[in-house]
Order: C-alpha cells, then structure tokens, then sequence
C-alpha cells in the first residue's frame, strides 16, 4: 500500500488562493452589478438570501472534492506535489445567463422574481448537462488529439485572461505596475521574498497600499476611482448572516410551465455543451502538467455542484477553471482550494462581499491572473508534440476573434451610432478599419468548438490520419447546419446562437451557416479523394511531445 506525505496545506497554497480568490471575487462583484439589469438590487432579498449564499455553497462544495480528490491522487502515486483543479463561477455563462435569459425575461414581465426563476432553470440545465457529459468525457478526450484541447484554452488565455488583465495593468499604471512585478520577480525567477513571503501576499499589500497612498500623494497622476473610507463604510452597512435558503419549490414552479421556458433551451443547451467542452479540455490540461485526474468523477462533482446552487437560489454555472498549470508551477497544492472555498463561504453568508472590494483594489492581484494565462498560453505547444505546434496556432484563431468581437460588441454599446444589427444589415461584407464584422462575429460563435475542430483536423493531417481529418470536417458541417458554431442572430447589439429548429426573429438580423457546413463537407472529401481512405500512423521519427515541460515537479 502507497502512502503519501500529501501535506494539507504549504506556503505557496497562499499565492494560488489570492489568484483564485481575486478571479471569483471578479466574478462575485460582476453579478452584484450586473443583477441590477434584471430587477435584483444590491441590497435585496434575492440576492442576499438567495443568490450570493448559493453561489458561496456551490463554490465551497467543488473546493472540496477537488482538493480531496488531489490527495487521492497523490496517495495513489506516492506524490506531494499534486494541484487541485482550481473551480469557481463560471464567467461565459454568468454573462450569457443575464443577458439572453434573465434581462429578456425581466423586460417582457418587469419582474425580478421571474428573471431569477429563469435564471434557477438556465443554472439547473447546465448542470444536468455536465452530468450528463461526464459519462462520455473520457471516450472524447481519447479520440481527440490533444493539441485540439489545449489549443481552445490557449486562445482564452490569449484573449480573455492575458490581455485582458495587461490593459488592466496599463489603465492604472501606478498602482497595477509595482504588483505586477513582485508577481514576474517571485514566478519567472523564483526569488524567495525575505521571511519567505508568498509573492501574491505581498503583490496584495504592495497594491493595497498604492491605491490608497498615492492619490494623497501625487493625485494629478491617478486614473479612476479613488479608494474610499465612505464606501466602505456604506458597504459594511449590509453586514449580516444570510444562511442559504432551499429554491427547489421556485424552480420546481417554473418546470411545470414549458411554454415559459422552451424558447430558452436555445441558450441554455449550447452553454452547456460549451462547459462539457470546456471541462474536458481542463481535465487535459492538468493531466499534461503531470497531474491525471478521471475526467467522470470531476465533471460529475463539476455538474452536482452547479446543481447545488440552483437549488439554494444562485442562478450561475459553476465549472473547473482554466489554468491548473499555472496554479501547479505557482506552487499550490490542495490547500489554496479549501482556502477559496471557506473565504467565499465566510464573505457571501456574511453580506461583506462589497467590503473586500473596497478594501483590496482589483489592480493588486490582477498580475497574477496574468502569468496563469501566460503558463497556459505555453503548455498548449510544450505539452503537445512538436509536430503539432502550427495545430496549436490555428486553433488559437477562433477564440481570439472571440474576444475581438466581444471588444467591437461592447465598443457599439457605449459608443451608440449604428448597432451591429444596422451595419451588418446594410452590408454583410462591412469592413471596420479592415476586419470583416460578419467574418469574427461567424468565428465567435461556439468558438470553443471550432477551435477545438480545426487544430485536431489540422493535427490529423500532419499525422496523414486523412479519414480522421474528414470525419472532424463532417463534425464541424452538422455543428454548423445545426447552429452550434457560426450561424447567429442579431438584435440591435446582442449576438445569439441561431439554432437550426428555431424560427427567424423578424425583428433582427439572421444568418444561417448552411455555406459553412457545405464548406465542411468540401474539407472531407477533399481530404479523403487526395490524401486517402486510410489513417497512417506517424513515421517512428516523429517528434514526441516537448520533453522539458515538467510543470511543478
């Protein structure tokens, strides 16, 4: 029988909990805000009560079994150095789930209690779904190349991770800059800090004391808002204990109305595939920094606990999250987990989320978010075969469109003038300052898809698996005859998914990907008629994967 020296918790455990507590604190004060579109005040009931304490059980329950199922496995190998999948809110289908569920529904009855409702059921889906996927997550994972799974998440970090947080950076300079370099000194180099101090703990005090110093003084020179012992205060004034409430009866009243919620199963299903996908390139990405967890079990525990929170009133997705490498060469083991799980338990059933915020600037921790997407950027070419590295670059398209298009989306909200329903319109071959508009906004949808489709035929064809690169071809052509990837539909500013057995808005602007899925088509025949009915495996000189990726050992 193995045993294991696992410890609880270790030093680096405190870097890997403020990244994490940093990325689902954003998360956390995203749907204080955003609530407000659909009726749900900072200070009401629904979100107090309900809400916020669901979303903490749900976040508390993953931390959990991820950091118990990594010390199952480093009882199982004999192994101390094993990280825990990081877990949280689930960002796309937070802003998917209040923009084209909740807002919709609280503008067409002006009732808050209706938008959670539907916000309950969309929550509840995706969980069933994920559950649902677990039992063919690990079948997936085999037959596809892994360069097709770390590439999609690549691209996220890419986009919606990296660059993201680099502007953030260069917004407010002066109190983002001195972090971000104890962040590089202590991660790139691996400078031990006097009394070895975790180097996330210090970026958090080195920032905190920026924010709130240097406005005083040289103010002439500081960009936005400055901290504030009066918002402080106002945000202490929702202190409380807000113990979790059971929502099952609400939700159960909404299922037994289908007329009310059918018409949402068009949002609602391909977010939920997304995070199968999405979960399943995560179990990958940690199996290739060294730590190989069953993909059943964890998205099992990944569905259940976003289930959980439907049934005590959070209506956000809770999913495993990307970058475990990141986290593992930070140094984290098990610990960090249990550390995110508590706090959030502790603020969100406290009412002092608002407080944290007004204390710790987002800025202080924002780097190291930073270097967890650029370790994810790497591992995607370092964990893959050599050979497949130009997979690995095409995959990356896709969800960088993604993020411009989401850059353009949210540039016509503020800016006004034409919409992009106007522009698109008008003219579907637009050019803005020489990027197609209907090109990106046809990549953007169900990117994780595509990307994860296009670098396994690309990974295919350098292998001359030529029967396999056409079967992916006929994949991406029923994905995209059946709306999952490329068709949309636009209203005014809002893009959604244009499924195939959903009637046409007249109101907007429709687009149907029946081309792409024939271009599809075209790829496999082309692939079987000149490259050949037969999969050949690689020569015995092909390049194995990068052999001085060894992340954490």
């Amino acid at each position: 029988m193995k045993h294991s020296n696992y410890p609880l918790f270790v030093r680096r455990d405190l870097d890997g909990f403020f990244a994490l507590m940093i990325d689902n604190l954003v998360q956390l004060l995203l749907i204080v805000a955003l609530c407000g579109l659909c009726g749900i005040s900072a200070d009401s009931d629904l979100l107090l009560q309900y809400i916020l304490p669901g979303a903490a059980l749900s976040i508390l329950f993953g931390n959990i079994f991820y950091s118990w199922q990594a010390h199952q496995l480093a009882k199982r190998e004999n192994r101390s150095d094993v990280c825990a999948l990081p877990y949280g809110i689930n960002t796309p289908s937070l802003l998917v789930y209040i923009f084209f569920v909740m807002v919709p529904v609280y503008q067409r009855t002006n009732s808050a209690e209706a938008a959670w409702q539907m916000g309950l059921l969309a929550c509840f889906g995706s969980g069933v779904i994920e559950c649902l996927g677990a039992f063919v997550a690990d079948r997936v994972r085999k037959l596809t190349p892994r360069a097709a799974l770390l590439s999609t998440l690549a691209g996220i970090a890419i986009g919606f991770i990296s660059m993201t947080f680099a502007l953030k950076i260069y917004q407010r300079p002066l109190i983002a800059m001195l972090p971000a370099a104890v962040v590089l000194l202590t991660l790139f180099s691996r400078t031990k800090l006097p009394f070895r101090i975790p180097g996330g703990l210090l970026a958090i005090i080195v920032g905190t004391i920026c924010a709130w110093v240097l406005p005083e003084v040289i103010p002439q020179l500081m960009e936005g808002s400055p901290m504030s012992a009066a918002a402080i205060k106002t945000a202490w004034g929702q202190w409380g204990w807000y113990p979790p409430h059971f929502a099952g009866s609400a939700l159960w009243e909404l299922l037994k109305e289908p007329g009310e919620w059918l018409g949402y199963m068009s949002v609602i299903f391909p977010m939920g595939l997304f995070n199968v996908i999405g979960s399943m390139q995560n179990i990958e990405s940690a199996e290739a920094a060294g730590d190989s967890y069953p993909a059943k079990p964890a998205m099992l525990a990944n569905g259940v606990g976003t289930i959980v929170a439907s049934l005590l009133g959070s209506c956000f997705p809770t999913t495993i999250y990307i970058g475990h490498p990141g986290w593992k060469e930070m140094g984290s083991r098990a610990g960090y987990s249990i550390l995110n799980g508590v706090f959030f338990m502790l603020i969100c059933l406290t009412g002092t989320t608002g407080v944290i915020s007004k204390i710790i600037p987002l800025e202080a921790g924002i780097a190291i978010v930073l270097w967890i997407g650029m370790v994810i950027t790497a591992q995607a070419f370092q964990a893959s075969p050599k050979r497949h590295a130009p997979a690995v670059a095409l995959g990356l398209f896709p969800a960088i469109a993604a993020w411009g298009a989401t850059i353009m989306q949210g540039t016509l909200l503020v800016g006004g003038g034409k919409s992009l329903q106007e522009i698109l319109s008008a003219n579907l071959f637009t050019e803005v300052n020489g990027f197609l508009v209907h090109g990106l906004v046809v990549m953007e949808r169900g990117f994780i898809f595509t990307c994860m489709i296009l670098a396994a035929i690309c990974a295919c064809l350098i292998d001359g698996k030529y029967r396999s690169a056409a079967v992916w071809s006929v994949i991406a052509a029923l994905f995209a005859f059946v709306g999952l990837t490329n068709a949309y539909e636009i209203m005014g500013n809002d893009i959604h998914f244009r499924l195939a057995f959903t009637k046409d808005n007249l109101d907007g602007f429709t687009f149907r990907a029946t081309g792409i899925g024939v271009g599809y088509l075209l790829f496999a025949a082309t692939f079987l008629i000149l490259g050949g009915w037969k999969d050949d495996p690689p020569s015995p000189e092909a390049e194995e994967p990068n052999p001085t990726l060894d992340i954490g050992h």
